[in-house]
């Protein structure tokens, strides 16, 4: 048994989920997600409680059942909770503005990049000694895509580490020429 796909999601109060033969519709306060589920795996509501169940043991239908219990989890978890990402923009004369449902990064290229964001995803610029952009939204597929985006305008480099990264992100650091003698 998957010791991922055995354990029960647990529905919260305000959360509706509808299961329609292969689609599961799962509706809260942040917003509404629908997603098709693979035939050779079920899923049954059994009052607040979601059960992810296989058609049988095989190699591929065992790691499906993990990977649908974790989507349907990440679908019930977004729409009750939602879901946060942090990018840190660092670089002399680098900036980030919002301009409606777009980002406008200054990122020392000779153009500023315009960044529209998707749907149901909003963005809040921070400046404190960094500038940090945190990123919101109850879809986790399409909040790690369009951080990922983002960051790849300007991916850290090692030597000054200079960049768009992640909050929790390390960059291993290079030691520039040596100097010669």
């Amino acid at each position: 048994m998957s010791r991922i796909g055995k354990l029960p999601i647990k529905v919260p109060s305000g959360v509706k989920i509808e299961i329609k033969g292969q689609n599961i519709t799962v509706q809260g306060p942040k917003g509404k997600l629908t997603r098709a589920i693979n035939p050779k795996v079920s899923l049954e509501l059994d009052g607040d409680t979601l059960h992810v169940k296989r058609s049988d043991d095989s190699r591929p239908v065992r790691a499906l059942h993990g990977l649908t219990r974790a989507l349907v989890a990440n679908m019930v978890e977004g729409v009750s909770n939602g879901f946060k990402k942090e990018l840190i923009v660092t670089g002399v004369g680098y900036k980030v503005e919002e301009k409606g449902r777009q980002l406008v990064l200054h990122l020392g290229f000779s153009h500023p990049v315009e960044f529209p964001l998707p749907e149901g995803i909003t963005a809040k610029v921070e400046r404190q000694k960094e500038i940090s952009i945190v990123l919101e939204g109850y879809d986790k597929e399409t909040l790690g895509l369009t951080a990922a985006r983002i960051r790849s305008f300007r991916p850290p480099e090692p030597y000054k580490g200079k960049g768009i990264r992640y909050v929790d992100e390390v960059i291993i650091r290079k030691a520039g020429k040596a100097a010669a003698k």
